[in-house]
């Protein structure tokens, strides 16, 4: 997949890849809703390989919006993308699917001067409490929410989930390596669920300086050719 980027700023890196091979996990179709799609990587490399899902997305940076645009033409798929903050996203109809890979780095970080950046990771943009609570009333009943997240959140992210009657029923740790802590959490979610937490292996990055065998999988299947350019 042919994917334009900016010359400068922002651009997609490893976790998009992980997150994309999470959600193929979960055989998505029907209407999917990707959250903060920047240049669109996530869901485009969904609709690709599903030809069951009808794909939209909303992203509120507008330089965004004309590499989005641009990917999924250049890739052949329909697309259907919203310019807004997905706070403010206003549609009639309910998702089968809501993935998100959103700002997520804490508000009590250094942020970035560059207004790219600092919309594209600081989760000040995006608290989790109006997330969480903007995707359940945005999804279809028993429906799927995916998305990744720092890892040292994961204890907030299922406290603010229940309180909007959604429970995780999938989670997978990445770590760097082997013996680093996760510094990445992937997670399934699903409103109004019953079901147990499910805890896959851990998803290790590196195996000493060289990619892991997975990680070296997960990037041949998405087949991503990235061109950084001014459109």
């Amino acid at each position: 997949m042919t994917l334009h980027q900016p010359s400068s700023g922002y651009c997609y890196n490893s976790d998009s890849i992980f997150l994309y091979d999470f959600i193929s996990s979960f055989n998505p179709r029907g209407r999917v809703l990707d959250v903060g799609a920047g240049c669109g990587v996530v869901g485009l490399l969904v609709a690709r390989d599903y030809n069951k899902v009808i794909l939209e997305a909303v992203e509120k940076q507008k330089v965004f919006i004309h590499y989005a645009l641009k990917n999924a033409e250049v890739n052949g798929i329909e697309y259907k993308l919203y310019h807004t903050d997905f706070l403010d996203l206003d549609v009639d109809e309910k998702y089968d699917y809501i993935i998100s890979n959103p700002p997520f780095y804490h508000s009590a970080s250094t942020k970035s001067e560059d207004e790219m950046l600092f919309h594209a990771r600081y989760n000040v943009n995006l608290p989790l409490e109006r997330f969480f609570k903007k995707v359940s009333q945005l999804l279809k009943p028993k429906s799927h929410f995916i998305f990744c997240y720092d890892a040292t959140h994961f204890g907030v992210i299922c406290s603010e989930l229940a309180k909007v009657n959604m429970r995780v029923v999938d989670v997978r740790f990445v770590h760097p390596k082997q013996d680093r802590v996760a510094s990445l959490v992937m997670v399934h979610a699903r409103n109004g669920s019953n079901s147990l937490l499910k805890v896959w292996p851990p998803f290790i990055s590196f195996e000493g300086d060289e990619v892991s065998k997975e990680a070296q999988k997960i990037y041949e299947k998405a087949k991503t050719q990235s061109i950084k350019c001014q459109l």
